[in-house]
């Protein structure tokens, strides 16, 4: 597990650039934190180092969008599903094929739904309006053989860490 304190949304564009720069075709990472912590924003700054240059927006009503970049981003947001039977509609499957990464918002939410190998990351409100304390976690054999690599290059890039 790493923890960062980030002092602004640059620092959790930075964090997003460094997990990006570790992300393989296939990967998926859960975006967990209560609303307006920082999931969207950490998207945003992931696009972009993936070379994503159309805005990237919040699905919330939408439920998945798509964008094209070095990879292809599935952006998911299951805030709304009330249900994890709901969770066949999205095809989830299929997302997770190809030359593609997905991001899912409140995918704590249909953990059971999801494989095992994945990287969460969440979002906690600092004590300045705009710092986020943010944790990363790896599960499976794939995310947790690249955190070293990922620590690297969040230190290198001067992010602080609790």
């Amino acid at each position: 597990m790493i923890e960062i304190t980030a002092s602004s949304l640059s620092d959790t564009h930075q964090t997003a650039e460094s997990v990006a720069e570790i992300t393989k075709s296939g990967d998926l990472i859960l975006l967990v934190g209560d609303l307006g912590a920082g999931k969207t924003a950490f998207t945003q700054g992931f696009g972009v180092s993936l070379g994503v240059k159309e805005a990237i927006t919040s699905p919330t009503f939408t439920l998945a969008r798509t964008y094209q970049g070095t990879l292809e981003i599935h952006h998911l947001d299951v805030y709304r599903i009330d249900q994890i039977e709901e969770v066949r509609d999205l095809a989830l499957p299929e997302l997770f094929e190809g030359n593609s990464v997905t991001l899912i918002e409140w995918g704590d939410q249909i953990l059971s739904a999801l494989p095992k190998d994945h990287l969460e990351i969440s979002f906690e409100y600092g004590e300045a309006d705009s710092a986020r304390l943010i944790t990363i976690t790896a599960n499976g054999s794939s995310w947790n053989s690249r955190m070293p690599d990922l620590i690297q290059k969040l230190e290198i890039k001067g992010l602080s860490k609790c």
